[in-house]
This record gives structure tokens, sequence and C-alpha cells, in this order.
């Protein structure tokens, strides 16, 4: 199966949301409750745009129009400046897709862009079951150990969502060189042109 990257789109919401939604609405992958409107979801992608990569897995064929398999993003990991070099991924493949290898082609493309913006460490903040159960696994852990993250921590039932409380991880992948004089973050525009 052809999958292309690209970057995503304001007029992506929609398509992004429909995969999105039921993450929200039958999973504790995110702790998100309600799901967001196109309007809101829209304007997150505006949002992360401005500084980092907001990718877009698609599917080709002859015969019809590409159909979008998953979606990765980063984002700030702390607002301080001194963490300009350290983000946040996401993640979210279509519930068809999953265990596809669209996953680590999507993580492997926002880790070529946010190379190109000096980035040096990307982390990911995962939802984590005490045990499993019919909302959540120990999928996205085992998917990130994968991709070469390592444990960094876990706060114990922290988050609330379907009448259970559920833990969180944080897991990190050195991607740059730590340099006594790093060079400056490059916003994700800056590397399109």
């Amino acid at each position: 199966m052809p999958v292309t990257i690209r970057p995503a789109t304001p007029a992506d919401a929609e398509a992004l949301l429909a995969i999105y939604a039921p993450y929200v609405e039958h999973t504790a992958i995110t702790f998100e409750y309600d799901v967001p409107s196109v309007d809101e979801f829209r304007q997150r992608i505006i949002n992360t745009l401005q500084l980092y990569p907001y990718l877009v897995a698609e599917k080709t064929t002859d015969t019809s129009c590409p159909e979008i398999l998953g979606y990765a993003y980063a984002g700030p990991l702390h607002a301080r400046a001194a963490y300009a070099w350290s983000v946040e991924t996401s993640i979210y493949v279509k519930e068809t897709e999953r265990r596809s290898g669209v996953g680590k082609i999507l993580y492997a493309a926002l880790e070529k862009a946010l190379k190109a913006q000096n980035v040096t460490n990307v982390n990911a903040c995962i939802a984590s079951p005490q045990v499993d159960d019919e909302y959540l696994n120990h999928n996205s852990i085992q998917f990130h150990e994968h991709l070469g993250y390592s444990m960094v921590g876990e706060f114990h039932k922290c988050a609330y969502k379907f009448g259970r409380w559920y833990n969180m991880v944080w897991m990190e992948k050195m991607i740059g060189e730590h340099q006594v004089k790093q060079p400056d973050f490059i916003p994700f525009s800056q590397i399109q042109r």
C-alpha cells in the first residue's frame, strides 16, 4: 500500500476529527471527555502548525481520492524558553489501520521534521492502565518502546475516565545531539519553504 506523508491543513480537520473521535468516545487513550467541534479541531491544527509539524498519512490508489489513515504532531514540552529543543508527540491512527505500519511511518516522518527544526528530545505522555481493560491496554507503551523510546516515569491514578482511575507515563527518545552551543530552534513553517 503506497502511503504518503504531508503536512496537515485546516481543511483536514473534519477527516482527522473522524479518526480522533472514537478514541475520545470509546477509549482512555486520550483523557479528553468530549469530542471537540470541527472548528475547535481546525484551530488546534492551525495553532500547532505555527511552530511544529502536524503530519497526515494518506493511502493513494489509482481509482480513488487519497484516504487519510492517521496523523501525528508535536507540541511544546513546556512553555519556558529553555525547553525549546524538547517536544511532546502525539499520534492517532484510524482504527482499521492499527498495526499496519502507518504509525511507524508517521513517527519516522515526524522525527525527520523535528530534526530539521533542531529538536533534540521527543517525549510521549501515554495513558497507562493498572490492568488492561476494554478501554486501555499497554499497546501504546509497547509501540513507543519498539520505536526506541524509554520509560522516564509514571504518575499513578492521576486520570479518571469511564469510572476508572488510570496512570500516565512519560517516555522519551533522544533524536539530536546536545551541544554546548545549541543551534536555534527553527519553526516548522520555516523549514517548509
